[in-house]
C-alpha cells in the first residue's frame, strides 16, 4: 500500500466512524450541522477542491462537480428542513462522500496491482554500468558508455547494456523480460541483452549498442507509450462522458425546476421545491459516470499488466482489443514454429569426399549468419580460412556464388542450379537441401533439417479451441519439409517456397478485411510482414530492435504457447469491459427512472454510483488473474 493509499483509509476510517458515533449522540441545531461538516470535510475535501478547479480551469463537467454539487444541495436542503423546524439529515450527503472516496480507494488499489506487474518490468532499467579503464573499475551512468566499452557485471547486477561476452561465464535471470524462471546459461563469445540480472560468475562484455539503442530501452518506451495508444472502447467512454455529464447536469436542473413550476402555474398547487430539488440531487448522485469512467480503462491496464507479467509485452490497449478480434493467424515457420537449428543430416551423391563438400558449402556460407550458414559452419568444426574465399555474391532466396580457391562455387537449392543449367540429383529427404557445384560441375548436396518446437503442436490445438477459425504457415522452405511440418501439427494450410517479398504478398492475399488476421514472425527478417499484418506479432524478439519497433505484440522469448496466452488474456480484458457497461448502464438507467419518480432514495442513489463503481473495479481487477 503505498503513502498515499495509506493516507486516504485513514480518512475513510475516522470519517466513518465519526459520521457512526454522531448518528448515537442527540444534538440539533448549530452545533449538528457544525459536527458532521467535520467527517464531511476529512473525507471530501479533496472532492471539493478538485470540482472549484475544474470550473476555475473552464472544464467542470466531471464526475468531481456531480458529487460536490449532489453532497452539497444535500447538505442545503438539511439545513432547510432545520430552519422550518424539521430535522435535517446530513448523514446521506457524508455518507455518499464516504462510499464515493472507498470506491476511488479500492480503484487506486486496482491500478497499483496491475501497476506493479508492469513495474517488475521497469526494475530491468539499469542504475549504473562498471566500465573498465586503464585497469580500474569505474561507476558511470549507462547513457555515458560508447560502443565497443568494456563493463563488468558482477553477480547480484543487472546487465546494463547490449554486447558480447569476451570474458568469464554466468547463468542469468530474465524472467522481468520473458516471464520464465529458468535461469539462461551464458560464456565467451554469446550476445547478451541488457535487463536480465547477473547470478553468479563475473562477466566482462564488450558493448555493441549505445544505452539509447539497447534492449532495456526499447522494451521500457514500448511499456511507458502502452497507455497512450487507446482502444475504440476507452475512446467511446472518454467522448460518452464528456457529452453525457453535461447532459445529466441540465436534466437535473430541469428535475429541479420544472415540476414545481408546471405546479404552481398549471395546477395551482404546492410547488415543493425541497421534493424535486432533493430528487435532482439523487439524480445527480446515480447519473455520476464514474463505473464507466473509471472500470473500461482500468480493464485495459490491468489486461496488459496481467500479460506483461507472462512475458507478453501488448504495445497498447488498442492492439489488446484487436487480438481478442483475431480469426486467422499466419505463422512463419523457422524459428517460430520451428527451433530455427538447423544440423547437417546426410550426404549425398558426393563426387568428392563428405568433409570437402561440407568445407566448400561452409566457406561459401562464411559471411552469412542465416541458421543454415551457421549449421554448416557448425558440421566443418574448424577454423575456416576466409582468405580463401572472394566475391560472394548472395542470390536472395536461391542460394550464394562465391569465389573459393580461384574456383566458383554455386551453393544453394534446386532454383540455383537450374538458373545457371546444372544437372543436379533431386533429394529425397526431407529437410533442407544444399546443392553444392565447383566450375559448374555437380559435387552433391547436404541435407540440413530444422527442428520443431515441442510446445508448438499444443500451441496449435489451444488456438484452435479458442476460437480462431484459420491457422496458415508461410516458408521459405522446399513444399515437402512445409508438408512435414504442417501435417505434424495440424496446421489449416501452408504456402512454401515463398522469398521474402512473396511472403508480404501473401499475407496482402489473406487480410480480407473482415476477419482480423495476426502474423507471428520470429522478429528477425519479418519486420514489413508484422507492420503489414492487423496485429504483428514477434514471437522470441528479445533484443531483436526490428521486431519490437515493427510488432504491436512482442513475446518475450520464442515459446509459441505464449500465443494463446495472449489471445485469452485479450478475449478475458474485453469480455470484463463489455460486462461492466452493461451492467453499469442497465442499474444506472432502472435507478434514473426510479429517482426521477421519486422511488429512490440517496441511498439507492449511492448503490447506483459507488456500489456499482466498486462492483466494476473488482471486475477489472480479474483481468489480472488469467490463468495461463
Amino acid at each position: 500500500m503505498t503513502k498515499k493509499q495509506r493516507k486516504m483509509l485513514i480518512r475513510i476510517i475516522t470519517a466513518a466512524i465519526l459520521l457512526i458515533g454522531f448518528h448515537f449522540i442527540p444534538m440539533k441545531g448549530i452545533l449538528r450541522f457544525v459536527l458532521y461538516m467535520i467527517p464531511y470535510c476529512i473525507i471530501g475535501y479533496d472532492i471539493i477542491k478538485k470540482a472549484f478547479n475544474g470550473i476555475k480551469n473552464f472544464r467542470p463537467f466531471d464526475e468531481s462537480l456531480l458529487m460536490a454539487i449532489a453532497t452539497l444541495g444535500a447538505i442545503a436542503l438539511a439545513l432547510y428542513n432545520e430552519a422550518h423546524g424539521i430535522k435535517g439529515d446530513y448523514v446521506e450527503a457524508v455518507a455518499v462522500m464516504l462510499f464515493y472516496q472507498i470506491g476511488e480507494f479500492f480503484q487506486s488499489i486496482a491500478v497499483n496491482k496491475s501497476r506493479k506487474n508492469i513495474s517488475e518490468l521497469m526494475d530491468i532499467r539499469p542504475d549504473y554500468a562498471n566500465i573498465e579503464k586503464d585497469g580500474k573499475i569505474e561507476k558511470v551512468d549507462p547513457n555515458e558508455v560508447n560502443i565497443g566499452d568494456i563493463i563488468i557485471v558482477s553477480a547480484g547486477e543487472k546487465v546494463p547494456l547490449d554486447g558480447i561476452v569476451i570474458d568469464g561465464s554466468s547463468s542469468l535471470n530474465t524472467s522481468a523480460l520473458t516471464g520464465e524462471s529458468i535461469p539462461k546459461n551464458i560464456s565467451v563469445n554469446d550476445e547478451i541483452i541488457s535487463g536480465p540480472i547477473n547470478l553468479t560468475g563475473l562477466l566482462k562484455i564488450k558493448v555493441t549498442k549505445t544505452f539509447g539503442e539497447s534492449t532495456v530501452s526499447k522494451i521500457l518506451e514500448l511499456v511507458e507509450n502502452a497507455s497512450s495508444r487507446k482502444s475504440k472502447s476507452e475512446d467511446f467512454i472518454s467522448k460518452f462522458a464528456r457529452i453525457y455529464t453535461p447532459i445529466v447536469v441540465i436534466s437535473a436542473v430541469c428535475l429541479a425546476i420544472a415540476p414545481p413550476l408546471f405546479k404552481i402555474l398549471f395546477l395551482n398547487s404546492p410547488a415543493l421545491w425541497s421534493v424535486w430539488i432533493y430528487r435532482a440531487l439523487v439524480f445527480l448522485v446515480i447519473s455520476c459516470p464514474c463505473a464507466l469512467v473509471i472500470s473500461i480503462p482500468l480493464s485495459f491496464f490491468a489486461g496488459i499488466g496481467g500479460a506483461s507479467r507472462a512475458g507478453i509485452l501488448i504495445k497498447g490497449s488498442n492492439y489488446l482489443e484487436t487480438l481478442s478480434k483475431v480469426k486467422t493467424v499466419v505463422f512463419d515457420k523457422t524459428g517460430t514454429l520451428t527451433k530455427g537449428i538447423f544440423e547437417v543430416n546426410a550426404v549425398h551423391h558426393n563426387k568428392i569426399n563428405e568433409s570437402q563438400l561440407i568445407e566448400y558449402a561452409a566457406l561459401a556460407e562464411s559471411a552469412s549468419s542465416h541458421p543454415i550458414a551457421v549449421s554448416l559452419k557448425k558440421a566443418y568444426n574448424k577454423k575456416l580460412d576466409i582468405s580463401r574465399v572472394k566475391d560472394i555474391q548472395e542470390i536472395s532466396g536461391n542460394g550464394i556464388i562465391s569465389v573459393i580457391d580461384d574456383r566458383e562455387v554455386i551453393a544453394g537449392n534446386e532454383k540455383i542450379m537450374e538458373k545457371y543449367n546444372i544437372e543436379y540429383i533431386k533429394c529425397h529427404s526431407v529437410g533442407t537441401i544444399i546443392h553444392l557445384a565447383i566450375d559448374r560441375e555437380y559435387m552433391g548436396h547436404i541435407v540440413i533439417s530444422d527442428v520443431i518446437k515441442p510446445e508448438s503442436e499444443k500451441a496449435i490445438n489451444l488456438l484452435k479451441k479458442s476460437g480462431i477459425k484459420n491457422i496458415i504457415m508461410l516458408t521459405g522452405d522446399l513444399d515437402k519439409v512445409a508438408e512435414t511440418v504442417a501435417e505434424k501439427l495440424h496446421i489449416d494450410k501452408f504456402y512454401s517456397e515463398l522469398l521474402p517479398d512473396d511472403k508480404l504478398e501473401k499475407v496482402e492475399e489473406l487480410i480480407d478485411g473482415k476477419n482480423i488476421l495476426a502474423f507471428v514472425g520470429d522478429g528477425i527478417n519479418d519486420a514489413p510482414v508484422l507492420t503489414r499484418a492487423d496485429i504483428g506479432i514477434a514471437m522470441g524478439a528479445i533484443g531483436s530492435d526490428a521486431a519490437i519497433e515493427a510488432a504491436d505484440v512482442v513475446l518475450m522469448d520464442d515459446n509459441p504457447l505464449k500465443i494463446p496466452i495472449a489471445i485469452k488474456i485479450s478475449k478475458k480484458c474485453l469480455n470484463i469491459v463489455k460486462q461492466n457497461i452493461l451492467f453499469a448502464l442497465g442499474i444506472k438507467i432502472i435507478c434514473l427512472i426510479l429517482g426521477a419518480a421519486g422511488i429512490a432514495n440517496m441511498w439507492l442513489a449511492v448503490f447506483a454510483d459507488v456500489g456499482v463503481m466498486i462492483i466494476c473495479i473488482l471486475n477489472a481487477f480479474r483481468t489480472l488473474f488469467v490463468k495461463v
